[in-house]
This record gives C-alpha cells, sequence and structure tokens, in this order.
C-alpha cells in the first residue's frame, strides 16, 4: 500500500461533493482509504488522501480516456496532481 495525495480543482464544489459515493465505488478496487478535504483558501481547490494498492492501475483509471464524462459530471479540472509518500 502506497499513502497518495490527488489535488485538483473543481468548477463546482457542491456539485463535485455530492458525487463523493460514486468517486469511492470507482476507486474500491484499488483504494483501502479515502480522505476528502477541501482548500481554506480556494473553495474549488479540493485534495483526497488515499491508500492504494496499485499506482500504476489507479494512473491508469484516472488517465483513462472513459473517465472524461465522470470528470466533467464531478466538474473536475486538469490537472490531477498526485503527490506520492517518500519514506524518511
Amino acid at each position: 500500500m502506497a499513502t497518495i495525495i490527488i489535488q485538483h480543482k473543481v468548477g463546482n464544489f457542491e456539485t463535485w461533493l455530492n458525487g463523493h459515493q460514486e468517486r469511492v465505488d470507482a476507486f474500491k478496487p484499488l483504494v483501502s482509504e479515502f480522505k476528502t478535504f477541501r482548500d481554506s483558501n480556494d473553495p474549488n481547490s479540493i485534495a483526497m488522501v488515499m491508500e492504494v494498492a496499485d499506482l500504476d492501475k489507479l494512473a491508469d483509471m484516472v488517465n483513462d480516456p472513459g473517465m472524461k464524462p465522470k470528470k466533467d459530471k464531478h466538474t473536475v479540472i486538469d490537472p490531477i496532481n498526485v503527490y506520492i509518500q517518500v519514506p524518511v
């Protein structure tokens, strides 16, 4: 398992937030934990902390052109930034 942070902007926070369960269900095969955060200075900037079983599969899923309708529905704005925990 790897701990990652996914950060991106959304067009409408309430629309994006209302899709939470749909995102959880979509990522469920790869993600065991899912925490959601909102930027206190930018209400349309979000971050999610996830425990991911397979980073390559997650990257494939996020970058799959077939995900565009779901991204549009949830008002996701590219780029999607992924931060990977660094062991120190």
